[in-house]
C-alpha cells in the first residue's frame, strides 16, 4: 500500500501542528478543520479502517482520543466535544475531535477552498499541546 498523507506526517516528511504523540498514536490539528481546535488522532500504523486495527492499536487510538478530547475541554471550554470516525478521504485510521457550542458547528463540512492559516494553527497547537 502506498504511504498515506498521514503516514508521511508520522515519518516527518510532511509537517503538522502536533498536539500529542506517543509510540502508537499522533494527534494534530486538522488544517481544514471546521472549528478552532478540530484535531485528528491517527495511528502510527497505516490501516484503512478503524475496525481492522488490532486490539492494542485500537485501544491506543481510543485512549489518545479521550486524552486529547479532555485536553480540548480543559483549554477551550466548549459546550461539547464530539468525535467522528468516517473512514473516508484518507485511507488511514483517523478520529476527528471537534469542539463545538452549536450542533451546526459539529455538522458543518470543511471549506476545502480556503488556505490554512498556519500561524493560527501553530498558536492553537501550543495551547493544546501536552
Amino acid at each position: 500500500m502506498e504511504d498515506s498523507i498521514f503516514t508521511k506526517i508520522v515519518k516527518g516528511e510532511i509537517p503538522c501542528h502536533k498536539v500529542y504523540e506517543d509510540d502508537k498514536t499522533l494527534a494534530f490539528l486538522d488544517i481544514k478543520g471546521t472549528v478552532p481546535g478540530h484535531t485528528l488522532v491517527i495511528t502510527k500504523k497505516q490501516v484503512k479502517f478503524l475496525w481492522d486495527l488490532d486490539d492494542e492499536d485500537y485501544s491506543a487510538a481510543m485512549a489518545t482520543t479521550k486524552k486529547v478530547a479532555n485536553r480540548i475541554r480543559e483549554v477551550l471550554n466548549p459546550k461539547l466535544v464530539g468525535v467522528k470516525v468516517m473512514g473516508e478521504g484518507v485511507p488511514h485510521v483517523h478520529v476527528h475531535i471537534i469542539p463545538f457550542n452549536e450542533k451546526e458547528e459539529y455538522n458543518q463540512s470543511p471549506d476545502m477552498s480556503i488556505e490554512p492559516d498556519h500561524e493560527k494553527l501553530a498558536d492553537m497547537a501550543k495551547k493544546l499541546a501536552f
